[in-house]
Formats: structure tokens, C-alpha cells, sequence
């Protein structure tokens, strides 16, 4: 099943179903008017939500033409946002350009920060930026939608409570992240807000690529029109949704409607090194932090510059057949004075 948010004049959008070929919607409005109210009772309203999907792919109830950039994030906002470091190559390569020791136990613990969550962009909305000088990039990742978790969940208790799953643009702001890191409290002005994709599946919408924990396609990023990176997800996940959630949750229980991400999705090279550019037969990137930091472990210097104004990224997963699951995060950079 795949559900949306359609703007509307209010915060929290409109539900829809969406087709499978994500060409056609129906509004959830009968059963749930919003996301969070459908996730808030997901054990009832689940099923009516499957039936309506199931009659709408039979073409029994009126539908309407489904156009991405009316959708919003699917949750508008959340009550949590918690993103995880499940490609521990990402980090370690992140660290290596900052200079910093990547310590041992972040191969056995996930790496998390809490997010804004206050208010999420919509897929197709702009990325706007007071400064180009912030080191603007893009992270291309998964996430997960929970239902209730309980304080001290199981991995089990954990993997049930996944309800839905989606694509990120976690965006960050790497030139203000070591002054706020070295204040040894975390992340704040240098993570603004994230994106989602259009539409959120549930798991047994992925088929075969979904096994419980994880998602075995590729995520496709791509830079004013040409491939950055085609990283395997299913691929270097150290940590897996479960074992994310779980840790989420070891001091604290998770309200329905928890979003948590997977962390820039990293893959290493096939000599177990950094990975490669696309040009250079590699997959590619999903953020561009990883290609400046290989390019400084070759060179000496990063080449490639963080987003600038104007830029657009495109962010899109495709299941076997190349059909898009997900529909597409495509935002361009603006500069904040111009949106004055």
C-alpha cells in the first residue's frame, strides 16, 4: 500500500492512497483525514486503508490524476525524528575529513541525533539557505514511520512496529558542524529541515527487497541532471531498522508517527577502500561530503564544491523493473534573501 499527503490549507495535509504505478490517488478522508490520525489507530484503520487501495488499483472508486509535487512530506511533522549512522562508512569517512578518530564501539552501537521535526520540506519544496558558506549538502537515506514502542523494546518489538517506510534528503550544513560538535552537545543550526518522499509504502509493498530489517535496491542521486551515485542500500548496513529503533528506544518509549533514518546510505569500493565516483565505474555518493573527503584522501584537497544556488538534487529509488517506489525528492537551492 502507498499513502501520501496532498497540501492543503492546513499543517498537516490531506491522506491519499496512492496507486502502485503512483499515477492515481483517492482520498483517505472517509477513514482518516491525516497521516497521524491513520497512525494513531493503524491496527483499525489499516485495513480500510488496504481495501480502498485494493479497489482503487481495480478502478471501483473515482480517482484522480496523482502529481508529485502536490504531495507534502508524508508526515508534515512529526512528534520524533531520529536519524541513525547504519552505513558506518559514512561516518568514518565524514570524521576522516574532519580529523577525528572514528572510536571503536560505533561499529557495535548506532550513531544517533535527534532532529527537527517540527516541520519537514515537501519533496518538491526548495532548499533554502541564508549562506552558500554553511557547506550545503544533501544525504540520501531511508526511514521508517513506527507505531507505539515500548521503553526497554526488543528487536522484535522493534522490527513489528514499522508501519511504513520512505526516502530522505537528510540536508545538513557541514561547515557549521565541527564548531557546534566541539561544544560536545550535538547538532542544531547545521541540521535545518529534512525532506521525504512523496509517498510512504508499507513494507509488504517492497516485495522481495524488503526482509523484515533492511531494503536491497538501489538509491539513485542525481546533480543537475547527472548521476552523483547509485548506492546499494542493502549493502554496508551495519545497523539495521530494528536494531535502529531499538536503540531509540532503550530510555524512552516512541509515540506513533516516530520517523527514524538510516543514516547516508554508503557503500565501500570493491577493494574494500573509499568508494569511486560513477565516471570512475564506482557507485557513486549519496552525500558530498564522502566524494570532497576521497577526493582529499587522493589529492590532498577536496575538489568538488558543497551545493550552491541553483543547484537541484534528485533523490529516487526504482524496484527491479526501474519503476519508481517512492516517488522523488527534487529541490533546488535558494538563498534566502531571495525568498525575502
Amino acid at each position: 500500500m502507498k499513502l501520501a499527503t496532498l497540501k492543503d490549507r492546513t499543517r498537516d495535509g490531506t491522506l491519499v492512497v496512492v496507486s502502485r504505478d503512483l499515477t492515481r490517488y483517492v482520498s483517505a478522508r472517509p477513514i482518516a483525514n491525516t497521516m497521524q490520525a491513520a497512525l494513531d489507530d493503524w491496527e483499525h484503520i489499516a485495513p480500510r486503508l488496504e481495501a480502498l487501495a485494493e479497489e482503487l488499483e481495480h478502478g471501483a472508486v473515482p480517482s484522480l490524476r496523482f502529481h508529485e509535487h502536490d504531495a507534502h512530506s508524508p508526515l508534515p511533522r512529526a512528534y520524533q525524528w531520529a536519524d541513525g549512522s547504519a552505513y558506518v562508512n559514512h561516518v568514518e569517512l565524514v570524521r576522516k575529513a574532519r580529523g577525528a578518530e572514528l572510536p571503536a564501539s560505533f561499529w557495535t552501537e548506532p550513531l544517533m541525533y535527534q532532529g527537527c521535526s517540527d516541520g519537514f520540506l515537501a519533496p518538491r519544496d526548495p532548499i533554502v539557505c541564508p549562506s552558500e558558506d554553511f557547506g550545503i549538502d544533501l544525504e540520501g537515506e531511508l526511514a521508517v514511520i513506527t507505531g507505539d514502542v515500548p521503553m526497554g523494546a526488543t528487536r522484535e518489538e522493534a522490527a513489528s512496529s514499522i508501519r511504513l517506510i520512505m526516502l530522505v534528503n537528510d540536508v545538513s550544513l557541514r561547515n557549521l558542524i565541527p564548531a557546534e560538535l566541539a561544544k560536545g552537545f550535538g547538532f542544531l543550526q547545521s541540521k535545518p529541515a529534512s525532506s521525504f518522499s512523496p509517498v510512504a509504502v508499507t513494507p509488504d509493498g517492497l516485495g522481495s527487497a524488503w526482509d523484515g530489517a533492511k531494503v536491497s535496491l538501489p538509491l539513485k542521486v542525481t546533480l543537475n541532471g547527472k548521476p552523483f551515485g547509485k548506492v546499494e542500500a542493502g549493502q554496508d548496513m551495519i545497523f539495521d531498522f530494528p536494531t535502529l529503533i531499538a536503540h531509540v528506544a532503550k530510555t524512552r518509549s516512541l509515540a506513533a508517527g516516530s520517523i527514524v533514518g538510516s543514516g547516508t546510505i554508503s557503500n565501500k569500493g570493491s577493494d574494500g577502500g573509499p568508494g569511486k565516483p560513477i565516471a570512475q565505474g564506482g557507485v557513486g555518493y549519496a552525500c558530498l561530503a564522502e566524494q570532497r573527503t576521497v577526493e582529499t584522501i587522493l589529492t590532498g584537497a577536496p575538489v568538488t564544491p558543497y551545493l550552491r544556488f541553483g543547484d537541484t538534487v534528485r533523490i529516487e529509488m526504482g524496484d527491479r523493473q526501474g519503476h519508481s517506489i517512492f516517488g522523488a525528492i527534487e529541490q533546488t537551492v535558494t538563498s534566502l534573501s531571495s525568498t525575502a
